[in-house]
């Protein structure tokens, strides 16, 4: 599908602002990124400013992740009557790790420019951090092996969510894997902790 204008705007200064910093970015460079004569004030018929752009993808990254919260929910209930739980988790886990290889750019904006725009860090906050923590305890709770678990999912979701936005964020500002451990390796010990949670079986007597 063609982007409009405006998208490629946003789309091009989001990855100016990851490699270069919001600062270093120029209106011109935007443009000229975007397809525009640089210069010009091609950017200024959608935008009032710079800012404004960046605010834009913030807060269009933030709509996305709430709708692809919302559709991983709804695939991975739709698993529960074929998938075994381990498989189940495994989904979850890779679920998270992909969301946050796609939100790369903006980690690196996140980190290096919005500490001056605290409005925006909110909107990061709300918008794409909290929901995916808030869909791992709904997800958990609506597990029918966990029923019976009485356990602080508040605080296992701050872990296991923890786990996974670490494990790419290290990957990203490192350049390595942490521990040297393969993804599938981190999933597997993921899932293992998740299973663990489950209450032992009574023991035979």
């Amino acid at each position: 599908m063609t982007r409009s204008t405006r998208e490629r705007i946003v789309d091009e200064a989001l990855r100016l602002f990851a490699e270069r910093g919001y600062a270093a970015t120029s209106v011109a460079e935007i443009e000229a990124a975007s397809g525009l004569s640089p210069g010009a004030g091609g950017l200024y018929r959608h935008f009032k400013s710079k800012y404004e752009v960046l605010a834009a993808a913030i807060n269009q990254h933030a709509a996305r992740t709430r709708s692809q919260v919302a559709e991983s929910l709804a695939e991975l209930s739709a698993m529960e009557a074929s998938a075994d739980l381990e498989e189940r988790l495994a989904h979850m886990c890779r679920a998270g790790l992909a969301k946050v290889r796609e939100e790369s750019e903006l980690t690196r904006v996140f980190f290096r420019d919005l500490s001056q725009f605290p409005e925006l860090v909110a909107v990061v906050r709300e918008g794409l951090l909290q929901p995916m923590f808030d869909a791992i305890v709904t997800w958990f709770m609506a597990q029918p092996e966990y029923h019976d678990v009485d356990l602080d999912w508040a605080g296992i979701a701050a872990v296991l969510g923890g786990s996974v936005v670490h494990y790419r964020l290290f990957q990203e500002t490192v350049g390595e894997l942490p521990g040297h451990a393969e993804k599938d390796q981190f999933v597997t010990a993921w899932v293992r902790l998740a299973v663990g949670l489950l209450p032992s079986p009574a023991p035979v007597r």
